[in-house]
């Protein structure tokens, strides 16, 4: 078999050049090299496997520890816990006012310590922030910021909330027909005004949403709050009359606040067509 010598310098060769270092290992943990240790590919591309985002465990070894955050609850199942907390103490208010419980008499006694505390003429304001004349404004401008959002059907469904807010109060005050801190009338269970304050308020921040529904949300707790307090200390209604009120109203709130929801995580209000 005939083979090819291969050329060699002789030391009486003027071309010989002296002998090179290989370089084969020497480059091969250069970032960049072919086979190197490096994540990095020759050509500068980022590497085709998750190798290359490795990073140190705990102990200082390869590898990476994957976050497991804690899983947030659902705000679907967050929602359906407080619609059921609101449901059982309406129930029981409810329940303990009609029947004339041990409750009622509670109440009764410190709504009698409470009539006449502080100054009158903000008592008698807090009062009428749960007018019809006071609440429904803000909330109908809620109403229309949402309509010119294009969140026609969250317009709607507060609306309908405010709507249903006499037809609700006005058969339980028939029905419970209880008489009121300073009159021998009767129907003052659940209050109308503290139910319109809070639909109005918390309905207009739940409403506008975002940023500026979070910044609104304190000022509509605290108008409703406040409403409620004016009631007590005026004697127009015991203060079961406002919980109650409360607990009622919430159940619709979070009915309207769930159903924005569920409508925003499938059709933003900027996508919304006229057909809604």
């Amino acid at each position: 078999m005939r083979e090819t010598p291969r050329s060699q310098g002789t030391a009486s060769d003027p071309r010989a050049e002296p002998p090179q270092p290989r370089l084969g290992r020497a480059l091969a943990h250069t970032t960049g090299a072919h086979g190197s240790g490096t994540p990095h590919r020759s050509d500068g591309r980022p590497p085709q496997t998750p190798r290359g985002a490795r990073h140190t465990g705990p102990a200082g070894l390869l590898g990476t520890t994957p976050p497991v955050p804690g899983r947030p609850a659902p705000p679907f199942l967050l929602s359906l816990s407080l619609l059921a907390l609101c449901a059982v103490l309406f129930a029981l208010i409810t329940w303990q006012t009609a029947a004339d419980g041990p409750l009622r008499a509670l109440d009764e006694r410190a709504g009698r310590a409470a009539i006449g505390r502080g100054p009158v003429p903000l008592a008698e304001l807090f009062a009428d922030l749960g007018n019809l004349a006071v609440a429904l404004p803000v909330l109908a401008a809620a109403i229309g910021y949402a309509v010119w959002r294009r969140c026609r059907r969250d317009a709607l469904a507060f609306a309908l909330a405010m709507a249903l807010v006499p037809a609700l109060v006005a058969p339980l005050k028939a029905w419970v027909d209880r008489v009121g801190p300073l009159t021998a009338e009767t129907g003052y269970y659940p209050s109308g005004h503290a139910a319109t304050a809070m639909v109005a308020y918390v309905g207009a921040a739940l409403l506008v949403g975002g940023a500026l529904g979070r910044r609104l949300m304190p000022v509509a707790v605290l108008l409703t709050a406040a409403t409620g307090i004016g009631l007590v200390l005026r004697g127009y209604h015991w203060p079961l009359d406002v919980v109650g009120s409360w607990c009622l109203c919430g159940m619709l709130l979070l009915a309207c606040s769930s159903h924005s929801r569920r409508r925003s995580s499938t059709t933003p209000c900027s996508s919304t067509t006229a057909a809604d």
